[in-house]
């Protein structure tokens, strides 16, 4: 069964543009509709010229050139106003699209290639707009000129136009399948190119490591692959397009051959006359660009079909962790969380979690410690709800996460994580994330608590130093003290510490570790670290082991109990 078109997805955003869209197709209907007053002027001019009347010839010649002159106009109209709404609808898709991606739960950005999903909301939706541009600057006029054409040719002798027709079913049957051919073709290329930005967003980002192991012929190999399946597979286009345009060229010669064949006839019968057929071969002849037009604009079409197919495919995904419709407004917390009864699993069959219990009162820093894979990670990611368990309920200060709104919930829980994230853009910026105006004096107080005022400051351009991409221009512990000030600046009641300090050389660690003690203060701090010198001073250590709490004290506690934490402990200190 042939697969419906996703095409009519587009009409609510086609519709959001309709006024510019109504003016366009006036325009369009004065550029089409002096078509046949054109071709009916140029057809007498054809006949003033045999004859010789000069005076006529150029009283017609005038009118012509006004013609002209309004047809043009309307064509000017037409292409400005039927592109500003081309360009509207694809701005309005490309938000929206941006929009839902950022409803989607981590999970599928874990399994989805970021240089898909970039090829997806630029290439893609560059292509759809210039699909509907194509269909109301270009498709619709054409077909417009084709019916107003044709409508006048058969008005001018309907027996010839009749037996002009004869092929026209064929032209049919061959655009539509030439339009299904590319259409397979696009999806295969389409679908090739975002594979290709996958590898080149892949290499970029692991530039370092390929000079670090000589791999640079390695991937201009696996480069080569890549882009010699996009070339075929691309070449198969547009050799498809190359056969098509001279199959449609010789089929619409056979059938201006054959008018002339039946015009001649009838002339030499008296059933037309000459003036008569120059008229109507000038309006057959007016046919040419639009019937190409048309065919091509098809073409074009069914290739655009697999941009829409997969952008769509976007929008039909649901997000996992759904907020609901009367959460409310998580109001300013304490810090007590509890985690009861906790089930998780990524997939379902593979629980992380199992059956897990976890009361932290305010103020306390619980640190998680075991072995990879044990669940630490998981388990605070729950707590903002990146992921929710599969059973169980987690209470923030006895409100459950489920029942309030995400940007409350997850405004009062600050992040450092192991792999600091910054964006392109200065280093204000990055500590006031997420805020769209902010106070500098407050920038540099959080910068000041987390010990990065003074590498700031030493900057030409203090805080408004740009960072470059990830963070390029700064050093790890410089950027991981930019993502302590942007914990400090946001003020939470939960702090979750995930191996902030683990990547990092002795002299920085140190400044780290000064500034997240001060953070830690007063919080509710949740702690991950493989390093347990660093856990050390946490209130409670939790050891995890396949998804469950097997050991729970003080340091000196469970040093004393000589079991897992303790085994850990004299492993990592023996070494």
């Amino acid at each position: 069964m042939k697969k419906r078109s996703n095409y009519w997805l587009l009409l609510p955003y086609i519709h959001l543009h309709w006024r510019t869209i109504v003016q366009g197709f006036l325009c369009t209907l004065v550029f089409t509709a002096f078509w046949p007053i054109l071709a009916t002027l140029v057809g007498k001019m054809l006949v003033l010229l045999v004859d010789g009347k000069v005076l006529a010839l150029a009283k017609i010649a005038g009118l012509t050139l006004g013609g002209f002159l309004i047809h043009k106009a309307g064509q000017y109209g037409q292409d400005s106003l039927m592109a500003k709404a081309a360009l509207s609808v694809a701005f309005d898709l490309r938000k929206r699209v941006y929009a839902h991606l950022q409803t989607l739960s981590l999970g599928y950005f874990e399994k989805t290639q970021t240089g898909d999903l970039a090829y997806r909301l630029t290439e893609d939706i560059d292509r759809i707009g210039e699909v509907v541009n194509k269909l109301f600057h270009d498709f619709i006029p054409s077909a417009l000129q084709l019916i107003a054409v044709f409508s006048y040719m058969i008005y001018l002798n309907w027996p010839l136009t009749v037996a002009a027709l004869i092929l026209v079913p064929l032209l049919a049957l061959l655009a539509g399948w030439f339009g299904d051919q590319m259409l397979r073709f696009s999806r295969r290329s389409q679908n090739l190119v975002s594979d290709l930005s996958s590898q080149l967003t892949e290499v970029f980002s692991g530039i370092r490591l390929i000079r670090a192991f000589a791999a640079e012929e390695y991937e201009i190999e696996r480069f080569s692959r890549e882009a010699e399946r996009n070339r075929q597979a691309r070449y198969s286009a547009a050799w498809l397009r190359a056969i098509q345009h001279p199959v449609v060229g010789f089929l619409y010669a056979v059938v201006v051959i054959f008018i002339f064949l039946i015009g001649s006839w009838q002339i030499s019968i008296g059933g037309l006359t000459p003036e008569e057929f120059g008229v109507y071969i000038t309006a057959a002849i007016m046919l040419i660009d639009p019937v190409g037009h048309t065919i091509d604009d098809y073409g074009q079409f069914k290739e655009g079909e697999a941009s829409v197919d997969r952008i769509f495919e976007i929008m039909t995904i649901k997000p996992v962790v759904l907020e609901k419709t009367n959460a409310k407004v998580l109001p300013a917390v304490t810090g007590k969380v509890e985690f009861r009864h906790i089930h998780f699993g990524y997939l379902a069959d593979k629980p992380v979690l199992k059956d897990l219990h976890l009361l932290a009162m305010p103020g306390e820093a619980i640190a998680l410690v075991g072995s990879s894979g044990a669940g630490k990670t998981t388990l605070v990611n729950l707590l903002p709800r990146f992921y929710d368990p599969q059973m169980g309920q987690i209470l923030i200060d006895g409100h459950d996460v489920r029942d309030v709104t995400l940007p409350s919930l997850r405004r009062q829980i600050g992040i450092v994580p192991q792999e600091t994230v910054l964006f392109s853009g200065t280093i204000a910026q990055n500590i006031a994330f997420g805020q769209q105006e902010f106070d500098l004096e407050a920038v540099q107080g959080a910068a000041k608590i987390a010990n990065a005022h003074e590498f700031i400051s030493n900057f030409s351009q203090g805080y408004h130093t740009w960072v470059g991409e990830r963070g390029v221009n700064l050093s790890g512990g410089q950027r991981q003290r930019v993502a302590i000030a942007r914990a400090v600046l946001l003020d939470p009641r939960i702090l979750i510490l995930d191996e902030a300090t683990s990547a990092l050389d002795s002299e920085s660690e140190a400044l780290v570790q000064e500034a997240l003690e001060w953070l830690m203060k007063d919080r509710t701090v949740f702690i991950i670290a493989h390093r347990l010198a660093t856990v050390r001073r946490a209130d409670r250590i939790l050891v995890l082991e396949d998804g469950q709490v097997i050991e729970s004290g003080t340091h000196e506690e469970l040093l004393n109990k000589g079991k897992r934490y303790a085994h850990f402990y004299a492993q990592q200190f023996q070494a």
